[in-house]
């Protein structure tokens, strides 16, 4: 397939988008906490302008001191913002990309401790799902105000050099409160009937308009489906593009749902299809002649292409893909398809990281944020590097090193890399994972690092490599509690189901309620292997997994009859029983295979054979402390990079 129509100019209003590639917006949380632009924040934007995209547009920019939704979200409504901002777009301009700034007020989604304890406000009294606080009702006189200040916040975006701006106006957002009967119960002028829920749109709309005058491009971004009880459909949403249009909007982006665990389409994870939603926006875009724009899960190019193709859409959302790769579209442009490291949608960096209130990372881009400090500026002396290890914490760390200039050979155990990415990929909904090895595995080829497979390291062979630096990247190892019976033959391994080194079917009972273990419950499952039962000893399964995937999982479980036994301990594993504790009470449970995933230590032998190598040698990853693909791809990049 050609890409013919993604690297083709589209107008919004006045302004001229040279691609039909598009960052929508994402909170990054990389702003100070009154909304000053700082460099991390200018950097991340000016990696994608340098990458190729045609369009940014920015995080929601709170439209007072007391409208975000999170600490450290961007702020530009006083003029003292101004200055940093604009250095922002300064830099996103040097590379002929467009910028919007989306202006917001969170409503009910935020609370008083991220807002000067100033209590939060809505539509109506209704609390978000995720927050849990409940907020004020808005009179009418303080609606204004805030019509008022979206106004002086799309001003001094134009001030600094933006674009375009862009309402929020979706997404459970305080305008999509107003929007739909799942929020908005009010009965005044900007309740009721559909006229008066879009009133207070309109109302913005029209502010805005008068500071920024009628060139200024304006476009709204809304959920077309909320996917809520009394939540606005598409019937609603046809309306609500014709009625913008008429008023004088100069594109759509076509979003979809509200914030909370249950609602599966405002973040979508690797359990929800691709371009899910896409068929929305081309119903919208069969209403109107204004630009539509598409979201949700396209992160190919090729697939984007093949939707602004077929008339789905005029311009394509790729931001998760963005923060997976922002040099996507330069990579596709010139036919690198293999080389783009792709989103796996598992959403522990970007939506994980945003309700912690902390910047936002990625587990396939070690990089994205840290843009300011992996500069790649100065050349270091060329070192003798190895690395010990083929997982992601092991391979991130001699492409670093090897972009730093150094020579770089890595040597891993198995005849495969990829490390426990391997057994990663196989439960549904992580197949994409694969997709991420075979890009580091390019990463390696294009950096020249040698590889040696097969190869296992001793204290002996590393010492009489004579690296001048070593990294260490052995992993984890399972554990395997002392538990009577816990060494039978039918006893084994999560990762040796995964990889198909042990086939089990009929009762089968897991021991552990983690991730690893909930997700070969799936794998079990989904190959229809027999009954299967999940044993976890604390009160939860997937307890440290984000809640949108942790929701989508146990839906899975459900569908496919796996039984959940929780605050249940493992007593011993007879030759045809396990002996378990639920809550007091001892029970017998016969099984044919038990698979047990109780958790990783540390595979640190080689390590405390290798101290007396002082600081040429660096410890990474699980084979330091055990967490996960995103801690140690992050610790390998590091450690790659300061070799």
């Amino acid at each position: 397939m050609k890409m013919e129509n993604m690297f083709t100019p589209f107008k919004i209003g006045s302004c001229e988008i040279p691609n039909r590639f598009a960052v929508t917006a994402m909170v990054t949380n990389m702003c100070d906490e009154q909304g000053y632009a700082t460099e991390q924040y200018i950097r991340y934007h000016e990696a994608k302008a340098k990458g190729g995209y045609g369009l940014i547009i920015t995080e929601d920019y709170a439209v007072s001191e007391h409208a975000g939704g999170y600490r450290r979200v961007a702020r530009i409504y006083d003029e003292s913002m101004i200055d940093g901002h604009k250095r922002m777009v300064d830099a996103v301009h040097q590379y002929g990309t467009k910028i919007f700034c989306q202006i917001y007020h969170a409503g009910h989604q935020s609370n008083s401790g991220v807002n000067g304890g100033v209590p939060i406000v809505n539509a109506s009294p209704i609390a978000c799902a995720w927050n849990r606080e409940m907020p004020r009702e808005l009179t009418v006189e303080e609606i204004h105000q805030i019509v008022k200040d979206f106004g002086v916040t799309a001003r001094n975006a134009k001030r600094a050099g933006f674009d375009g701006v862009e309402i929020h106006a979706g997404n459970g957002y305080l305008i999509a409160g107003f929007l739909s009967f799942f929020q908005n119960k009010r009965t005044d002028r900007y309740g009721g009937c559909f006229q008066n829920r879009v009133r207070i749109l309109q109302e913005i709309y029209q502010e805005i308009r008068s500071q920024v005058g009628d060139s200024y491009p304006i476009q709204v971004r809304f959920s077309a489906e909320e996917h809520t009880v009394d939540g606005r459909t598409m019937a609603e949403s046809r309306m609500l593009a014709k009625l913008l249009e008429e008023w004088g909007v100069d594109a759509i982006n076509c979003s979809n749902g509200v914030y909370g665990s249950y609602n599966l389409a405002q973040v979508s994870t690797s359990y929800m299809p691709h371009a899910w939603t896409a068929g929305n926006a081309a119903e919208i875009k069969k209403l109107v002649k204004i630009p539509v724009m598409a979201v949700n899960s396209i992160d190919d190019p090729l697939m984007a292409e093949s939707l602004v193709r077929d008339g789905f859409c005029d311009f394509v959302g790729m931001s998760r893909c963005s923060l997976a790769d922002p040099e996507m579209p330069n990579k596709a442009r010139e036919g690198r398809f293999d080389e783009i490291r792709p989103c796996v949608r598992c959403v522990q960096g970007c939506t994980g990281f945003v309700i912690k209130q902390v910047p936002i990372r990625c587990c396939v881009n070690p990089e994205m944020g840290n843009e300011y400090r992996y500069t790649f500026a100065d050349q270091p002396e060329p070192k003798k590097v190895l690395v010990i290890g083929g997982g992601p914490g092991g391979m991130e760390a001699a492409i670093a090193a090897a972009r730093r200039g150094h020579e770089v050979t890595l040597w891993e155990k198995e005849m495969k890399l990829g490390g426990e990415l391997l057994a990663a990929m196989f439960p549904p909904g992580k197949g994409e994972f694969a997709t991420f090895v075979a890009s580091l595995i390019r990463e390696l080829e294009i950096w020249k690092v040698r590889v040696e497979l097969g190869k296992e390291a001793t204290a002996e062979a590393v010492r009489a490599f004579q690296a001048d630096k070593v990294i260490l990247a052995t992993g984890g190892l399972p554990n395997m509690p002392r538990i009577p019976g816990i060494d039978r033959k039918n006893a084994v391994p999560a990762r040796e189901v995964l990889l198909g080194h042990t086939q089990v079917e009929g009762r089968i009972l897991v021991a552990g309620g983690g991730e690893v273990g909930v997700e070969t419950a799936m794998y079990l499952a989904d190959g229809e292997r027999g009954r299967i039962t999940i044993i976890e000893m604390f009160d939860a399964v997937a307890a440290k997994t984000d809640a949108t995937r942790v929701v989508a999982m146990k839906k899975f479980l459900h569908d496919h009859e796996v039984e959940i036994m929780t605050n249940t301990k493992v007593l011993e594993i007879g030759e045809t029983c396990m002996i378990v504790e639920q809550e007091g009470v001892r029970k017998t449970l016969p099984y044919d295979a038990v698979v047990v995933s109780m958790g990783y230590h540390p595979n640190s032998r080689l390590a405390a054979e290798l101290e007396d190598l002082g600081e040429k040698l660096t410890v990474i990853g699980d084979a330091k402390e055990c967490t996960n693909a995103m801690e140690a791809a992050s610790m390998g990049f590091e450690a790659g990079y300061h070799a």
